[in-house]
C-alpha cells in the first residue's frame, strides 16, 4: 500500500466554510478543442466546495483509505523541519498545487527513495525539478486544461482592471471619497489597443478569443505557430520571438510555462524595448519576469501597470517588493483555484491516482515526465537542462 503526501494551502482564516455563495456549478460538456473533462470512477466531494485547502483534502481521503493507502495532508512545506520534509522520506506519491507549491528540489528527490509519482493538482509542474525527476525515474503528471479557462478569465480581468484603473477607483469609494479626476487620470479604453500573448497554448489562445470582442489588435508568439485558419478567424499577427512582438504592444500577457528558455525573459533590456506605458500581465510564473526590473519599470513609468498572481517564492514574504510597488494589480496565486476549477483538478487528481495504482496508462495529456524523459504535454511545453 502507498503513502500519499498532499500539500495544500491553509483553510480560511475564519474556518472551513459551512455554506457557499452558490448552490451549484454550471455544467460543462468538455474543454474547448475536444479534450474530455476528468473522468475518475467516482468522486467523494461536492463540486463547488472548497477542496484545495487542508480540510478539503482534494476529496481524496475516503477513496485512498478505502483502498488501503495512507493520506497525509499538510500546509507546512518550508524548511528542513517542515512536515513536508519529515513525511517525504517514505512517501510514494506527492501531490501539490501551483498555488502553494511543495518545491521538489534535487536535494528533496535524494531524500525520497520511495517516491514514484509527483502529481500537480492544477497546471504547471515547474516546482518539480524535472531533471531530478528524470534522473530518479519519477513520473510527473498534472491535470492539464483543468483551470486554463479560469486563468484566461483572470488575465482578461487583470487587463481591464489595470487599463481602467479599477482598484484605485474602488479604493476611493472605500475611503469615503468621490475623487473622479484622481480615478480617471490613469484610466483608458482597451478598444484599439494592441495586445500580445507570450505563448498561445490553451491559456494564451483563450485570452485572445476573449479579447477579440473588445476590438483590440491581437498578436502572439509561440514556438508552435497556430493554424492559418485560427489566425485568420481572430485576425492574429504572429511574431517569431517575444523580442519581435513586444515593441508593437500596449498590453503584453505572459502565458508560457517556466523552463530554461523563459526564465528571466522580461528583464531590464527587454522591458526597455516595450512602448512607454505598456501594461504587463503575468499569470504564468513569477520567474519569467525579473522581480526588480519590474519594480524599476513601474517606478520610472516604462510600465504603466503590472498584474498577475504568481510570485517567487510562494507564499511571498511580507517584504516582497511587488506588494508595495506602484500601479500593480497583484493577487495571491488564485487565478486557477476558483471553486469551479477545484472541482476539475480534484477529479483529475483522482483520475491520475486511479490509473497509477491500477498500473494503467495515465492520459498522455496529463504526463510531464515518464520513463526517464519528458512525455506527453511535457514534451510539447517544457524543456530541461539535460
Amino acid at each position: 500500500m502507498a503513502k500519499v503526501l498532499c500539500v495544500l494551502y491553509d483553510d480560511p482564516v475564519n474556518g472551513y466554510p459551512s455554506t457557499y455563495a452558490r448552490n451549484d456549478l454550471p455544467h460543462l460538456d468538455g474543454y474547448p478543442g475536444g479534450q474530455t473533462l476528468p473522468a475518475p470512477s467516482a468522486v467523494d466531494f461536492t463540486p463547488g466546495h472548497l477542496l484545495g485547502s487542508v480540510s478539503g483534502e482534494l476529496g481524496l481521503r475516503r477513496y485512498l483509505e478505502s483502498q488501503g493507502h495512507t493520506l497525509v495532508v499538510t500546509s507546512d512545506k518550508e524548511g528542513p523541519g517542515s512536515a513536508f520534509d519529515r513525511e517525504l522520506a517514505d512517501a510514494d506519491v506527492v501531490i501539490s498545487q501551483p498555488f502553494w507549491p511543495a518545491y521538489l528540489t534535487k536535494e528533496r528527490f535524494a531524500r525520497a527513495p520511495k517516491l514514484k509519482l509527483a502529481l500537480t493538482a492544477g497546471i504547471g509542474s515547474d516546482h518539480v525539478d524535472l531533471d531530478a525527476a528524470i534522473e530518479h525515474g519519477v513520473t510527473v503528471a498534472e491535470v492539464t486544461y483543468c483551470n486554463s479557462i479560469s486563468v484566461a478569465e483572470h488575465v482578461v480581468m487583470s487587463i481591464l482592471n489595470l487599463v481602467r484603473n479599477f482598484v484605485p477607483s474602488h479604493q476611493i469609494v472605500l475611503d469615503g471619497g468621490w475623487n473622479i479626476a484622481d480615478a480617471v487620470a490613469r484610466s483608458y479604453d482597451v478598444e484599439g489597443m494592441h495586445v500580445g500573448t507570450v505563448a498561445a497554448g490553451r491559456i494564451g489562445l483563450a485570452v485572445l478569443k476573449r479579447l477579440a470582442p473588445f476590438d483590440m489588435h491581437l498578436h502572439y508568439t509561440d514556438r508552435h505557430r497556430l493554424p492559418e485558419s485560427v489566425e485568420r478567424e481572430l485576425g492574429l499577427t504572429f511574431h517569431e520571438t517575444t523580442a519581435d512582438m513586444v515593441p508593437h504592444c500596449d498590453v503584453v500577457t505572459i502565458n508560457a510555462p517556466l523552463h530554461p528558455e523563459t526564465e528571466g525573459l522580461f528583464d531590464d533590456d527587454l522591458i526597455a524595448t516595450m512602448k512607454r506605458g505598456t501594461y504587463l500581465i503575468n499569470t504564468a510564473r513569477a520567474r519569467i519576469a525579473d522581480r526588480d526590473a519590474v519594480v524599476r519599470a513601474l517606478e520610472s513609468g516604462q510600465l504603466a501597470g503590472y498584474a498577475g498572481d504568481v510570485w517567487f517564492p510562494q507564499p511571498a514574504p511580507a517584504d516582497h517588493p511587488w506588494r508595495t510597488m506602484p500601479h500593480h494589480g497583484m493577487t495571491p496565486h488564485i487565478s486557477g483555484s476558483s471553486l469551479s476549477a477545484q472541482a476539475r483538478y480534484a477529479a483529475g487528481t483522482r483520475e491520475i491516482l486511479e490509473s497509477f495504482f491500477a498500473g494503467t496508462p495515465i492520459r498522455d495529456e496529463y504526463l510531464i515526465v515518464e520513463a526517464g524523459k519528458l512525455a506527453g504535454t511535457g514534451a510539447h511545453s517544457y524543456s530541461t537542462n539535460s
